[in-house]
């Protein structure tokens, strides 16, 4: 039996899907043959409103320029065939727009046909195999797979040849607070500090424990070790509990409150010693206990 190919395999999976296909005899606009590689005019092409990239870095969009500029296209773009003259983007965005800075006036594309829910998928799944994509990218790649294609997380996995825990471990990141998913976009903290910050508890201690990395430096065992400290409870003093007192003693200590209009406290422990405690208000107050203890000596 063939094994079926998967999506994490790359796009050529969709590429190569017979659905997505006319023969060589089945000729476009101007004789451009759908399932070729043509050059078309970037008048022609508009952008792809389902590529879940949102932010192009201007560096490496100037680094590709040069690229291009130097040696040309060398990976042709994909676009869907809209009507006469007309394509739109499949994948290959940031080639297009390199290219549009270089000045070209025509680039390489393959032509496929596909409907809006194909190309979803096939931008997307293109995208996720990108290496430059951060992990909140590739999350938010994941969940528009799993809300706008109807994908299950078993399916996905599937579809994609990833593991169900590698999909779970990306899709938890879009759980954190909002400093901290855009930490993870401009580089100031790993995945891996990201998925520990995820189970660090609620958002105040999620920020917290953000700030702090980024602050002093932290490693992912660092991190882990900090939140395994913050979450384990605090061991309690211990309390030493105060025996009770004889009842003469307790007649005595309500005797002499009584006698001196004021608080009396006696206390021992277990071994017999203890103390007296006796409140005073005033200093007219204090000569009148030290008058009383005298009189008791005399």
């Amino acid at each position: 039996m063939t094994k079926k190919r998967a999506l994490g395999k790359g796009l050529s999976a969709l590429l190569e899907n017979a659905s997505t296909d006319i023969t060589t005899k089945n000729i476009g606009v101007e004789g451009k043959t759908v399932g070729s590689i043509s050059s078309i005019a970037i008048t022609q092409i508009e952008a792809n409103p389902f590529n879940p990239r949102t932010h192009f870095e201007e560096e490496q969009l100037a680094e590709l320029k040069e690229s291009i500029a130097q040696h040309g296209i060398i990976q042709p773009l994909t676009v869907r065939k809209l009507g006469r003259d007309k394509y739109q983007l499949i994948s290959g965005e940031r080639r297009f727009r390199a290219s549009q800075l270089v000045g070209l006036k025509e680039v390489p594309c393959y032509i496929r046909i596909a409907n809006d829910q194909t190309m979803l998928e096939m931008a997307l799944v293109e995208n996720i195999q990108r290496v430059d994509l951060n992990a909140i990218e590739v999350g938010l790649s994941y969940q528009r797979l799993i809300d706008e294609c109807s994908f299950t997380q078993e399916q996905l996995s599937k579809k994609l040849g990833k593991s169900r825990s590698n999909i779970t471990n990306f899709l938890r990141l879009l759980k954190l607070p909002a400093p901290i998913q855009i930490g993870v976009r401009e580089g100031l903290i790993s995945m891996g500090h990201a998925r520990a910050i995820v189970s660090a508890g609620d958002e105040d201690m999620q920020i917290e424990i953000f700030r702090k990395t980024i602050e002093e430096g932290l490693s992912v065992r660092e991190v882990e070790a900090l939140i395994k400290g913050a979450k384990e409870p605090k061991a309690k003093p211990e309390t030493k509990e105060t025996p009770a007192l004889p009842n003469n003693a307790e007649v005595f200590q309500s005797k002499l409150a009584e006698r001196l209009d004021t608080k009396v406290q006696i206390s021992a422990n277990n071994k017999g010693k203890g103390k007296i405690v006796i409140n005073f208000r005033s200093q007219r107050q204090l000569d009148q206990i030290i008058d009383f203890i005298d009189q008791v000596n005399d």
